[in-house]
This record gives C-alpha cells, sequence and structure tokens, in this order.
C-alpha cells in the first residue's frame, strides 16, 4: 500500500519533474504536482494529484505544500519571453521556497545549473546562483543539485541536434567548436534528486555524466549514431545564432539564445569534480538512435502551449 505520506514535484509533467516524479510513484511514494499546466494530468493516468502552481496567491500555494516531506524543484524559464524573465523566475522561486517553509515542507530538493554565480554577466546563471542563496538562507533542510546538460529522448538539446542533422544538409557549429560540455542523463538526475530527498543533511552536488566532449565532438558522435551526412560548417557565434533564428521561426520555437551560446563557449557546462551519473551518452545513443531526433521537443509547446 502506498505511503499517505506525499512529495511534491514542480512540472511533472515537463521534462526533468516528469522523471522525478516516475521515480517517486515507482517507489509507493503519494506524489502532488504544482504546476502551470492542470490539464496535462491524463500524463500519469491520475497516479499524481494536481494542484495550480499559483505565484500570485501565496496562501493557496503554502496550502498545496502543506503536509508534504519532500519538495523537489525544477521550475526556471530557459529564456525570458514578455513578462517572464529571469528576474521574475528568481521572485518567483522566493514565494515557493516562502511558502514550502510556512507550509512546515521537511526539505528541498532544488535542480540548479553547474558554475553559477551571483557575478555572471548572463542571467541564466546568475539567476540560479541568486535562487541557490535564497535556498541556503531559507531554513530548511536543502539539497541543491547542479546538471549540465540533461538529455534523454525529449530533451531540448541533444534530441534537437539530432533533429536538425536528420533534417539539414549542414549543420553550423558556433566559433571553434573546442568548448567542452559533460551531459547527464535525465533519469540519472531523477535517481540522485530522489535520494538526496531520502537525507537529512544539507547539500550542494554537481550532477554531471562520465564523458566530456567538445561540441563539434558531440555533433559528431550524434551524426554517426543516427547516419547523418550533414556537413559541418564553422561559422561565427552571431551567425549561428541568426541561422538558428530562421530555423525556430520555421518551427516556432526558440532554437538557441545568445546567452546559451556564450555560457557553453565559457565552459560553464563541465564540473570541476567528478561525474556523478553513471549513464554514457556513447552508448545511450547507440541504444536509442533510431529514436533521436525524430521528433522535434519544442521548449515553447512545452511550456507557453
Amino acid at each position: 500500500m502506498a505511503s499517505r505520506e506525499f512529495d511534491v514535484v514542480t512540472g511533472a509533467f515537463g521534462y526533468t519533474g516528469k522523471y522525478i516524479a516516475r521515480r517517486l510513484l515507482a517507489m509507493g511514494r503519494r506524489v502532488r504536482t504544482l504546476t502551470g499546466h492542470p490539464e496535462r494530468g491524463a500524463a500519469f493516468n491520475g497516479d499524481i494529484e494536481v494542484a495550480p502552481l499559483q505565484f500570485q496567491r501565496p496562501g493557496e500555494l503554502a496550502e498545496s505544500l502543506r503536509g508534504a516531506s519532500t519538495l523537489y524543484n525544477t521550475y526556471w524559464v530557459r529564456f525570458p519571453k514578455g513578462e517572464v524573465t529571469y528576474e521574475k523566475a528568481v521572485e518567483n522561486t522566493g514565494i515557493l521556497v516562502a511558502a514550502a517553509r510556512d507550509a512546515g515542507v521537511r526539505r528541498i530538493v532544488h535542480l540548479s545549473i553547474t558554475n553559477p554565480s551571483v557575478d555572471s554577466k548572463l542571467g541564466y546563471f546568475r539567476g540560479k546562483a541568486e535562487i541557490e542563496e535564497m535556498i541556503t538562507r531559507s531554513g530548511l533542510s536543502y539539497a541543491i543539485l547542479r546538471p549540465t546538460v540533461i538529455f534523454g529522448v525529449e530533451d531540448v538539446l541533444i534530441n534537437n541536434i539530432a533533429w536538425l542533422l536528420r533534417h539539414y544538409p549542414v549543420f553550423a557549429i558556433p566559433g571553434s567548436g573546442d568548448y567542452r560540455l559533460q551531459p547527464v542523463f535525465v533519469v540519472d538526475v531523477a535517481e540522485m534528486a530522489v535520494a538526496a530527498g531520502k537525507e537529512s543533511g544539507s547539500a550542494l552536488q554537481d550532477a554531471v555524466g562520465p564523458e566530456i566532449y567538445t561540441f563539434e565532438e558531440l555533433v559528431r558522435l550524434i551524426a554517426g549514431k543516427i547516419g547523418s551526412r550533414a556537413r559541418l560548417l564553422h561559422v561565427r557565434p552571431g551567425l549561428a545564432l541568426f541561422l538558428s533564428q530562421a530555423v525556430g521561426r520555421a518551427v516556432n520555437d526558440m532554437i538557441l539564445t545568445q546567452e546559451e551560446i556564450q555560457g557553453l563557449m565559457a565552459g560553464l557546462l563541465v564540473s570541476p569534480h567528478g561525474p556523478t551519473g553513471r549513464t554514457r551518452l556513447s552508448e545511450w545513443a547507440e541504444r536509442h538512435a533510431h529514436l533521436l531526433g525524430m521528433r522535434y521537443a519544442s521548449e515553447l509547446g512545452r511550456h507557453y502551449c
């Protein structure tokens, strides 16, 4: 019989949150999600409870969290859109953390990013650092996981690189392509998050895979696995951004942002510590080549449609 004690996952109908929720359900946990898309509840066949993620109503948010053992927080924005900015996302997360504290939540497990810094010129990495400071000062027991690029069948980087390699004869690599990244499997991240939720002491840990690639090596790996003959072309970062925007208009999505190019080229998606995930992208891509890039994964469709 499932435990009546429950956990809360923000964004269980999204990407990483979905895998965390699945892991908790497999363990017999009762799960509630806070989401901006309650209409997507059919994804779990009614196995999880659904409550709105209402930052504008902190009292109701606290009630949705009351009685929860652990809050797994995946809420963030990949890029600003309209009134949704990095600053607003930081403010919203502050409301969520305060609501968790008011509701008596035992522990928060928060997904951040590798190499965040409050001094960063990149709003994404600066905002993540500000949230980490907020959580560490909250008085809650916490675990902060810092993943790099999270890969899986439906991710928006590895999968969409494969999609582009399947659909276009040329793939543009910004700059030299020798900057590095360290992909981590989404299931490994979910397992790390749930394991961290069981602990009691506060902790901060990078969530990174066992393989490090230059960006060009990564693209060549994916091209080889799916049998793409696309030509790899090195271009100026500004031109790469322009080309991605052109393709983005065709698929009605934001494929790549200037900050993402800058963060990637600055080496911010590699950990200075040892690997914590066990799944190798090279082996995973070999097994899933028939699925990789077969469908485009839309960030705008996931969060705004």
